[in-house]
């Protein structure tokens, strides 16, 4: 089993300035290729505080001189905020630059505050997404392409700074329906998906759409790999396990403001929190996600492993204004713990997360 670390680089207040965040993330992204995770992932977001990461590829290039095997993903790229032709040159550049640690992942959108933002329709990002990969998709594997489509018109043209990896960088596309699982199983690539705050209904509501998604294509689920964002925490300390549930629920407060055209400001960049109806309690939090002792995390990590069967888990790292250390050593934790138990557990442990776990 794969793990990840997803970097959100949240603001929650004018007290966390925006270079200390990002520092922040930074370092987080360090420490978790030293704790020995797979993948360190970075959002896309732009104009508020939901996420300070404006363009995940320039987090990678960064990172790519500060690490040196862990795997350095998009999380995603939104497609319809970009001209996918110069987007085709800087994917290449950060491959190029991370020596082929690229993992690509693409999305469509979904915030219509940023999308207005740059004369964007959010209402046609899924068919500008569609379109926006298949050029992403001709520019990777043809030195010379064009595209005659009915959002952009491309002529004969080639890309100067090339990815290292062949064919193309590992591709993910962030799936939350059929149609775009369906992609994902009919053109090979990996999908990334979330149950958000839900417990093992919400897990086997998307294997659920995982399978159906992969039939209607006369495909297995296993034919891509699956990574599954996911809130965990584990802590033997109280007061740490309902200070990362009271900045999950903050954050969950914005995702869905947004996500929900009622963003509000003051100032136009600082959003509200606003608490809603959909609310889940810190009790209900704690039952749905693997949160709590390091034994409930694992218990409850393996229990979701079973029904979902993804390839990757993608711990959601620092939210809101969760503290730094804190999360340093929450890190550290995972290393050291979790990851090795997991995969013991499952049957998958590599030489070194045995040793870690006093196994061999």
């Amino acid at each position: 089993m794969e793990f990840g670390t997803f970097i959100l680089a949240a603001q929650r207040g004018y007290h966390q300035p925006s270079d200390v965040v990002l520092k922040n993330s930074i370092e987080q992204a360090v420490t978790s290729e030293k704790a020995g995770f797979h993948t360190a992932w970075f959002a896309e977001h732009h104009f508020n505080n939901y996420s300070l990461v404006p363009s995940p590829l320039m987090m990678v290039a960064h990172l790519a001189g500060v690490t040196r095997t862990i795997r350095l993903g998009t999380a995603v790229c939104v497609l319809p905020l970009y001209q996918p032709q110069r987007l085709l040159s800087e994917i290449g550049f950060a491959d190029i630059v991370s020596d082929g640690r690229l993992e690509l992942g693409v999305g469509s959108g979904y915030q219509q505050f940023e999308f207005e933002r740059f004369g964007v329709d959010v209402d046609q990002a899924p068919a500008v997404f569609s379109e926006y990969l298949d050029i992403i998709l001709k520019g990777l594997n043809q030195k010379i392409f064009e595209h005659e489509g009915t959002h952009i018109r491309i002529p004969p043209t080639a890309i100067s700074v090339r990815t290292i990896q062949k064919p193309t960088p590992p591709i993910w596309i962030a799936a939350g329906s059929p149609r775009s699982m369906g992609r994902g199983f009919r053109e090979g690539h990996n999908l990334f998906v979330t149950a958000l705050h839900g417990g093992l209904d919400a897990i086997a509501g998307l294997r659920a759409m995982l399978e159906q998604a992969a039939a209607a294509e006369k495909k297995q689920v296993g034919d891509v790999k699956v990574a599954l964002l996911r809130c965990c925490y584990a802590s033997e300390n109280e007061a740490e396990v309902e200070s990362y549930l009271e900045n999950a629920r903050f954050q969950r407060r914005l995702s869905e403001a947004l996500h929900q055209r009622r963003q509000q400001s003051e100032d136009g960049y600082m959003l509200k929190e606003t608490p809603t109806q959909k609310d889940l309690s810190f009790e209900t939090l704690r039952q749905n996600l693997p949160v709590g002792s390091v034994n409930r995390v694992i218990d409850r990590l393996l229990e979701e492993i079973e029904i979902l069967k993804p390839d990757q888990i993608a711990v959601q790292t620092q939210l809101g204004d969760f503290d730094q250390k804190t999360m340093l050593k929450q890190i550290e934790i995972w290393g050291e713990k979790i990851i090795p138990a997991v995969n013991k557990a499952l049957g998958s442990s590599t030489p070194k997360a045995m040793a870690a776990a006093g196994v061999i």
